[in-house]
């Protein structure tokens, strides 16, 4: 038995509660995975998991050598990063999740800067508006705009993303440009829910000292952020999205920045990441290669 590939199986089963996920995730068979496990638990005489057709959940003693294989595993990788930072060589995979709009207009476009940079890393790039479980499925850092909630992970903050109000030239054409706030009573709001049937939010601005809300209709409902701005673009609608990536829009004529003095309540972006006693330095790398780029877009 190979201890390390038994013991890296172990974890990924362990925070997928699935053999078949843990193996997908690590490019193995999931006899594979099964067997390293059995291996494990038949070298440390000990049982690692309850296994149900349906579920597979730590024991306690599974919990406790979970934690220590962990660290274990972290501080392995940190090793073998020992001399990186001297030699300038990086290697290794990332596996990194962040808005769908926001690897488009912000990440890609300079991400071979990055890996020119450091050729030994390779990425896996998640592009997904949803909450994604940073630990259970792997993430070495994840991108989020909005609140943070998970007090379980460690966070650095980015900076503040503004709002502006848009709609294209075709639904103004139709509808006129709201001069004033009393003025969306006859106009239409694409609204945003992650969670589809949940009450929509409505349009938000400034009130002095203090953000309100205007309710209004909409004939869609969206919950990714490219429908959300396909529905502005195809003219169904007001719509309230980061400046940051609407500008070119605006620029090349097809949105219209509308009611600029009331602006939505700036979203807070930051990166989250497990917390650990050890980073590989390759993680380190990339995260502060994104504040760098981040600098350029944020306030």
């Amino acid at each position: 038995m190979n201890c390390l590939e038994a013991m890296t199986a172990f974890v990924r089963v362990a925070e997928l509660s699935s053999f078949t996920a843990a193996a997908q995730s690590l490019g193995l068979p999931k006899s594979s995975a099964s067997a390293a496990v059995s291996q494990l638990e038949a070298h440390l005489k000990i049982q690692l998991f309850h296994r149900t057709t349906r579920r597979v959940q730590l024991t306690h003693d599974g919990q406790a050598y979970y934690e220590r294989c962990r660290d274990v595993l972290a501080e392995l990788d940190e090793l073998d990063a020992m001399f990186e930072r001297t030699q300038g060589a990086l290697t290794g995979a990332l596996r990194v999740d962040m808005p769908v709009s926001m690897a488009r207009n912000f990440l890609m476009p300079r991400l071979p800067e990055f890996l020119s940079q450091h050729p030994g890393i390779a990425i896996e790039l998640s592009c997904t508006d949803r909450r994604v479980d940073v630990v259970a499925e792997g993430f070495d850092c994840v991108i989020r705009v909005g609140s943070l909630s998970d007090s379980a992970l460690m966070s650095r903050p980015l900076g503040l993303m503004h709002t502006g109000n848009y709609a294209s030239p075709a639904y103004l054409a139709r509808h006129g440009e709201p001069q004033t706030l009393d003025d969306l009573a006859g106009h239409h709001l694409i609204h945003y829910a992650l969670t589809l049937g949940a009450r929509p939010f409505g349009f938000e601005y400034r009130d002095g000292d203090e953000y309100k809300v205007i309710d209004m209709p909409g004939r869609i409902t969206v919950n990714n952020t490219e429908a959300f701005s396909s529905a502005a673009l195809a003219g169904l609608g007001i719509f309230q999205s980061p400046r940051t990536g609407n500008r070119h829009h605006v620029a090349e004529g097809r949105l219209v920045e509308i009611l600029p003095a009331y602006e939505a309540e700036p979203l807070p972006v930051s990166m989250i990441y497990p917390r650990r006693r050890h980073q590989a330095s390759r993680v380190r790398a990339f995260m502060d290669w994104v504040v760098e780029i981040m600098r350029d877009y944020l306030d």
